[in-house]
């Protein structure tokens, strides 16, 4: 009887602690356009309501902000192995499993993230006075108290990106779990610029269930990458961007 019990409780522990593989994120099908798009992503799931119904949500066109001192953003970014790319049926991404203190790390004042994952979106999500630019990658990152924080750095037509290019040498080409390429490494920090200025405001995930409460942090310096680059990824996902948000009153800070 001994023996069963402590095997229900390995058990019980598994599903508790080991992470919900990539095809568990959306029980519920949903698309950018048409039927299932955006405006009617919290008619799809109850969970969703957010999506259509919350007062903070993104992305957003960034027409006027207000200068304020802030922080300063650090990047902790290290190169490691490419142990878990996966094209999602929506994106390419890179998530990242390490275990606290041993992962990627952004620093904004004296609040410290860890890096969970990047992906891509064609054209940006976000707009700059009204324009978008050629793609966009999002940094997802949590904090240890559970805070999230996105980081937007936008990327433009111009020379091409060796991390992208790295990347894109194994880029899924269709919907699959994650993937180990082996003997690859990438640095996430190549997909960074040297000037870290930046746009900040508090909105949500981009995707279902359009969770709020996301501090979203957008570098004004855009990134490069190539036209073929950008043609590749366009490839699988020539759109994969959710409409702009209204602001609903809601102050966005710049860096002075």
């Amino acid at each position: 009887m001994r023996k069963v019990w402590i095997a229900f409780v390995l058990l019980v522990a598994a599903v508790i602690f080991v992470p919900a593989g990539p095809r568990a994120q959306w029980k519920t099908k949903w698309t950018y356009e048409g039927a299932t798009g955006a405006e009617h992503w919290s008619e799809l799931d109850p969970d969703w309501a957010a999506c259509n119904a919350g007062k903070e949500q993104s992305p957003i066109d960034i027409r006027s902000a207000k200068k304020v001192e802030l922080p300063a953003i650090r990047f902790e970014y290290k190169s490691g192995p490419l142990k878990y790319l996966i094209n999602n049926g929506y994106t390419i991404r890179v998530n990242y499993h390490d275990a606290p203190g041993s992962g990627n790390f952004m620093i904004v004042g004296d609040k410290r993230y860890q890096l969970t994952q990047f992906h891509f979106h064609r054209p940006s999500e976000e707009y700059i006075h009204g324009k978008p630019y050629d793609m966009v990658a999002h940094f997802m990152h949590q904090s240890s108290d559970g805070k999230v924080a996105g980081v937007a750095v936008l990327l433009k037509a111009g020379s091409a990106n060796a991390t992208i290019q790295q990347l894109w040498e194994h880029m899924p080409m269709t919907k699959g779990d994650e993937q180990e390429i082996a003997g690859v490494e990438v640095n996430p920090a190549g997909l960074l610029p040297h000037d870290t200025a930046y746009y900040t405001y508090m909105g949500s995930v981009t995707a279902p269930p359009c969770t709020e409460g996301v501090t979203w942090f957008v570098l004004k310096a855009p990134m490069e990458v190539s036209m073929e680059e950008i043609n590749a990824f366009a490839k699988l996902y020539p759109h994969d961007v959710r409409p702009i948000q209204p602001l609903n009153g809601r102050v966005v800070q710049e860096t002075e």
